[in-house]
């Protein structure tokens, strides 16, 4: 049975991101006691942090995983788990000191994100271009 330490490790870190993230939101709705809806800015701010890392996350970590399965040696795994977990650090940390305007980390949290799928997507290219092209 196929195993993938590495890309369990890194889902492992970025899922206690997750609820890191998922208990800010919940800090905000009681704060605010806003059970339901984005009356406050604080909750609606706090939502799309966590919201942006959910949309992201869950992909990055398929992609993650198709390359492990797929021959990826532990340099790029490593390399692109790493560069996930900072590239979503410094989005959420950028979105929140930002208060959804323009900030450092969001710029470079958003552009990182982007550079790892699209770093996935030829890692997975590259190892599975061979078979694509059998009869």
């Amino acid at each position: 049975m196929p195993m993938l330490p590495i890309t369990a490790f890194y889902a492992v870190v970025l899922a206690l991101l997750l609820l890191f993230l998922a208990s800010a939101v919940v800090k905000a709705r009681r704060r605010h006691k806003a059970g339901l809806g984005h009356d406050h800015k604080a909750v609606l701010l706090a939502g799309r942090v966590h919201g942006n890392a959910t949309e992201y996350v869950p992909i990055l970590l398929i992609l993650m995983a198709l390359a492990e399965l797929n021959g990826a040696n532990y340099i790029m795994l490593h390399g692109l788990g790493g560069l996930i977990v900072i590239a979503r650090l410094l989005h959420a940390w950028g979105l929140k000191e930002g208060r959804g305007a323009y900030h450092v980390g969001r710029f470079w949290g958003t552009a990182l994100t982007w550079l790892a799928m699209i770093a996935a997507c030829i890692f997975n290219l590259m190892f599975i271009w061979p078979f694509l092209l059998k009869p």
